[in-house]
């Protein structure tokens, strides 16, 4: 047997996810919930990275056609939004389970001030979306040499 060293950082991980699911669940209600709701709202995952050049979002979006996704830039919120469509090739009464949420979806992004929308780039394959935004000169931080 081993021994694990008690963290209460991951306690309030555990606690924080437990109290999303609740909120997630009961007034937000997702595509799965049930399914006389339907299949019409689904929430992509999604990462957020910058590095010294640009911001990076990443957006899963397996099932959705290159035609279907747009992305938006307006008073600093870039909105993702677009729709995966419902395959309807087996009939309801062979699932055993069915998990896959189809349906429009919507995420938004708060940017900072002073992004040139011309230096946004959008690119879609293998079903991930990769949105690169290129930071502005005055926001890149400044290396200063140490003598």
């Amino acid at each position: 047997m081993n021994l694990v060293k008690w963290s209460p950082w991951t306690e309030m991980e555990t606690f924080s996810d437990r109290v999303n699911r609740l909120f997630d669940g009961s007034f937000f209600p997702t595509a799965w919930a049930n399914e006389e709701s339907g299949f019409n709202n689904w929430r992509p995952v999604v990462d957020v990275y910058d590095n010294e050049e640009k911001i990076v979002i990443k957006a899963e979006l397996p099932g959705v056609d290159k035609k279907d996704i747009h992305v938006d830039l307006k008073d600093g919120i870039l909105t993702l939004t677009g729709e995966r469509s419902y395959e309807n090739e087996v009939k309801e009464d062979n699932y055993h389970r069915k998990e896959r949420a189809f349906g429009k979806f919507y995420r938004s992004f708060a940017l900072p001030e002073g992004l040139d929308p011309d230096k946004i780039d959008a690119d879609y394959k293998d079903g991930v979306l990769k949105v690169e935004i290129a930071k502005p000169e005055e926001k890149k931080p400044k290396k200063i040499a140490v003598h």
